[in-house]
């Protein structure tokens, strides 16, 4: 499937350095870098494409953004892939609901998903991957899941015997009641008669009346959520070590919003597990979810902001992404009008700063950003160095010749950087 436009990055001075990223990891529940590398794998999670992107996914893919950026900054590849969940009962259900066709209704999505991923300057990725055009490699990894023998069918559905990985339940941290409840609330079916444990994972989808379905060797139908996931992953992520042994982890960081932690996470990373007989992923990433005026936003309760709204409003991409780095990713935060109206009174100043001749100095600045953004993507600090900046260059601070600082240089970094682009 095609990704969106690229990013022409502006080069930052070599003379910056660029320490080695630190990432909250949600498995070991700390704070550690990544390993120093020449090429990092990273697999974040896409839409389910049946609605438009809304400020939840915006804040999501902006946290993976910036350490796309942040690494590429260092000098290193970065290999990053994405999926499209394009057939899920979800789209099946809208599809539905409003009389159309459900690869249309996709198609649809999907086209404005790219739209608003341009608008608000996001790299996109090496690899963008539709579940439907990898049907082929999905079926391919539950075949190698069957072989292990941790599968079973239930009438015309195979499941995953999720406990056959002996680290089920170690990168999610929940008890078996906070999993069953979770379970139950996002696409799972604990209650099924005949599964061998409530909590496993559905591979593949026999066919049912009314809905598409693909040929395998486990009969007609459509695979489960988690599996897409793992099969595109390893497929496109697969790592080979240079000097010919094996790695511990087969990516850097498997990534997505915090709603993804249990189940689709955890179980993604022990079928994953079983394959390669390693664990998935050094880091396992996630960004907190987006509230509105003191709620929950969500579909159910009709309250969701979309990006492509705010623009059409006239909303500057970059207020957005500049309200979004307001707080950190990993916390849930609450989205509201006064956040969005700071947010454009500040880009506004910045712009304005920038266009004067006199400036603050840009170098301390710029490696403060960098310092900031090292440590956990610490975005609040990142800003408020940005609004000293603005502050100091207004007051005309400080005069001297020899501590003038170069705004081209602070635009280009703030663009290479944090994708504030003006």
């Amino acid at each position: 499937m095609e990704s969106w436009a690229g990013l022409d990055l502006p080069p930052l001075s070599k003379s910056f350095e660029i320490p080695d990223l630190k990432l909250f990891d949600t498995a070991s529940q700390t704070i550690k870098p990544l390993a120093k590398k020449n090429d990092y794998k990273i697999y974040v999670c896409g839409i389910t494409p049946y609605d438009a992107t809304h400020l939840g996914h915006a804040a999501t893919y902006l946290t993976f953004d910036l350490i796309n950026r942040y690494l590429r900054l260092s000098g290193a590849t970065v290999n990053f892939v994405q999926n499209i969940t394009d057939i899920d009962d979800p789209l099946l259900e809208r599809a539905e609901r409003d009389g159309t066709n459900w690869q249309d209704l996709a198609r649809s999505q999907i086209n404005l998903f790219r739209g608003d991923m341009v608008n608000l300057h996001v790299i996109p990725p090496d690899h963008y991957i539709g579940v439907v055009e990898a049907m082929a490699l999905i079926i391919e990894s539950i075949e190698a899941l069957v072989a292990t023998g941790n599968t079973y069918m239930v009438e015309s559905d195979l499941y995953f015997e999720v406990h056959s990985d002996s680290k089920f339940g170690s990168r999610s941290h929940l008890n078996q009641d906070e999993m069953l409840e979770i379970f139950s609330q996002r696409g799972g079916d604990p209650k099924r008669a005949g599964k061998r444990n409530p909590l496993d994972a559905l591979l593949w989808r026999g066919e049912r009346p009314g809905e598409p379905s693909w040929q395998s060797p486990f009969g007609a139908g459509r695979p489960g959520w988690h599996i897409e996931c793992s099969a595109i992953a390893l497929t496109y992520l697969s790592r080979k070590s240079a000097d010919g042994e094996s790695e511990n982890e087969s990516i850097d960081i498997q990534g997505g919003g915090s709603d993804l932690v249990f189940p689709h996470h955890e179980m993604s990373a022990s079928q994953c597990a079983l394959i390669t007989k390693k664990e998935f992923a050094s880091h396992y990433v996630h960004a907190g979810m987006i509230g509105l005026n003191g709620e929950k936003m969500s579909k159910s309760l009709g309250n969701l902001v979309f990006v492509s709204t705010l623009i059409n409003q006239g909303v500057e991409p970059a207020a957005i992404r500049w309200a979004l780095f307001s707080s950190h990713f990993t916390k849930d935060r609450m989205w509201n009008q006064e956040l969005l109206d700071d947010s454009i009174d500040w880009i506004n100043r910045l712009r304005t700063a920038l266009s004067r001749v006199d400036v603050a100095p840009t170098t301390p600045a710029i490696t403060g950003i960098i310092r900031e953004l090292s440590e956990n993507l610490n975005t609040a600090a990142a800003l408020h160095l940005i609004k000293e900046w603005i502050e100091q260059s207004e007051n005309g601070e400080p005069s001297g010749l020899e501590s003038r600082g170069e705004a081209g240089e602070f635009s280009r970094a703030l663009d290479t950087i944090l994708g504030i682009a003006l």
